[in-house]
């Protein structure tokens, strides 16, 4: 994974610093619970009358979601732009051949330090985490690397933290209809303005308020 020491002061300028770590040594393991009752590769969208003023208006990619817990991504809380030059510096990958900038979200309030980079699945790498067969994820410096290059993904979006629950947490607030669910849509998740993510999610979400 791709690791800072405190997100917010560290897109600001202050080092970046890598761990060497496995993706999924951070995920709940999905294999112990029946696809169809999983929510991974939908989108969780906040209700109105959300009762946790950090997940106003949020929609958030599942990412895992099983008998253990559940980790889903953020899509719509960008926080600034970055030169990928001066992230990858950050990192301790300068490389001059890296052109372009990319938009920087929080992923969610859970390990604000720890970095994602969700993607469409045009690109793999070993450590490369399928969502679904459409949305991919990927958590090292070198998908960076990669994309600095333009040999990366079609689409992508870096986020830093996330958002957890602990098992049961989410099938209760789901109970009180704290959030909604919708099918995931890569024009969401990529392409559509953030400012108006939430209010296209909530045409498309699956139950009615």
């Amino acid at each position: 994974m791709f690791q800072v020491g405190i997100v917010r002061r560290s897109l600001t300028g202050a080092a970046l610093v890598f761990f060497a770590a496995t993706l999924h040594a951070a995920l709940p393991n999905a294999a112990d619970t029946p696809r169809h009752d999983s929510l991974a590769g939908q989108l969780l969208i906040a209700a109105p009358n959300m009762p946790d003023p950090r997940f106003y208006q949020t929609v958030i990619l599942m990412v895992r979601h099983d008998k253990d817990g559940a980790l889903g991504i953020v899509i719509n809380r960008p926080l600034r732009e970055r030169s990928l030059a001066s992230l990858l510096q950050a990192l301790g990958s300068a490389d001059p051949a890296a052109v372009g900038s990319i938009r920087i979200f929080a992923g969610g309030p859970v390990q604000p330090e720890i970095g994602f980079v969700v993607h469409s699945t045009d690109y793999r790498r070993q450590e490369t985490l399928d969502i679904d067969a459409r949305v991919a994820m990927t958590s090292s410096r070198e998908i960076l690397v990669d994309i600095a290059r333009n040999r990366g993904p079609k689409q992508s979006l870096v986020a830093f933290g996330y958002a957890g629950w602990g098992a049961g947490q989410l099938e209760g607030e789901l109970e009180r209809r704290s959030w909604f669910t919708a099918p995931d849509d890569l024009s969401l998740i990529f392409e559509h303005d953030r400012d108006k993510v939430w209010d296209e999610a909530m045409k498309r979400r699956t139950q009615d308020l």
